[in-house]
């Protein structure tokens, strides 16, 4: 008798620097996450420490034996090279945008135009983090500038902090639910 084998999904986490692409990976992952940080040596540094070079990668494991695998991208427009190599074969694209960056309503405008052909062909569900440190713009800015642009289907957009676990699989459901509006909760 031939097993079956599990079937595999891989999405893709991207957004600004220290939106929390890695912080997010590690909460939801179920298995030690792949990093590929190194210190932070340009303008980043101004911001945090360490930074991602080329990617994130965990694993989340559904019921039934399916695996979800999951990809961070670099968020240095400089490594943007890797963000076309990591979404090959990804079926959706987790945006986060930090709220406390100086215009992240642009910076969301940028990530879109950049994941255009990704995203045309898969889904997006977006997470504004740092809400709590930069309540504005709020949530509303965001579907409002996202009508703006013609972006259809108009894509979930959630406040999240990338810390915690149900709030990233929020993110998660929430793009799953709109690749396959007809998936149960289970």
């Amino acid at each position: 008798m031939r097993s079956e084998r599990a079937r595999h999904n891989k999405i893709i986490f991207s957004g600004t620097v220290g939106a929390g692409k890695s912080t997010a990976i590690n909460a939801l992952s179920d298995i030690p996450t792949v990093s590929t940080e190194a210190v932070a040596s340009d303008d980043t540094a101004r911001l945090k420490r360490t930074t991602t070079v080329a990617m994130d990668y965990g694993v989340l494991n559904l019921p039934g034996g399916e695996k979800v695998m999951l990809y961070g991208t670099p968020g240095q427009e400089r490594f943007s090279f890797m963000w076309d190599i990591l979404s090959e074969g990804g079926i959706g694209l987790i945006l986060l945008i930090n709220n406390a960056n100086t215009a992240p309503l642009k910076d969301l405008e940028g990530y879109l135009a950049a994941f255009k052909q990704f995203i045309s062909g898969t889904a997006v569900a977006i997470g504004v983090t740092h809400m709590d440190r930069a309540p504005e713009p709020g949530l509303d800015a965001y579907r409002s500038h996202l009508i703006t642009l013609g972006i259809t289907p108009l894509p979930a957009v959630f406040r999240a902090d990338a810390r915690k676990r149900e709030d990233v699989a929020m993110l998660v459901k929430a793009l799953l639910y709109t690749l396959n509006p007809g998936l149960s909760d289970a």
